[in-house]
């Protein structure tokens, strides 16, 4: 399936690269700049790719001069979510199989 995959699909995909040997690479993007790469490379190789967004990508994702308060990090909250939502949008566009990791974050989050 192309576009992002989740549940029992992206399961089913781990399950098939590990079951023939391939890792699925992850990439931390910050922009739909790096995540547009990270699909091209992708398609290019006709591989599955997953994007993933840190806590400081998100953040940059969403723009350097919003508030991102301990506790809070309202920016990187926001440029999470911008960033899944934007690669949902265009990763079917791209024809391959994409897992969005959103939670590629301190363990003290």
């Amino acid at each position: 399936k192309a576009g992002v995959v989740t549940g029992d699909l992206a399961w089913a995909l781990y399950k098939h690269a590990k079951d023939n040997n391939y890792a699925i690479p992850a990439f931390n993007c910050t922009s739909t700049s790096s995540c547009n790469a990270v699909l091209e490379a992708g398609k290019k190789l006709n591989r599955p790719v997953t994007i993933q967004f840190s806590e400081g990508g998100s953040a940059f994702f969403a723009g350097k001069s919003l508030p991102n308060d301990k506790g809070k990090l309202q920016a990187s909250i926001l440029g999470a979510v911008a960033g899944a939502h934007y690669v949902r949008c265009v990763a079917p566009a791209y024809g391959i199989p994409v897992i969005v990791h959103s939670d590629h974050c301190a363990k003290k989050l």
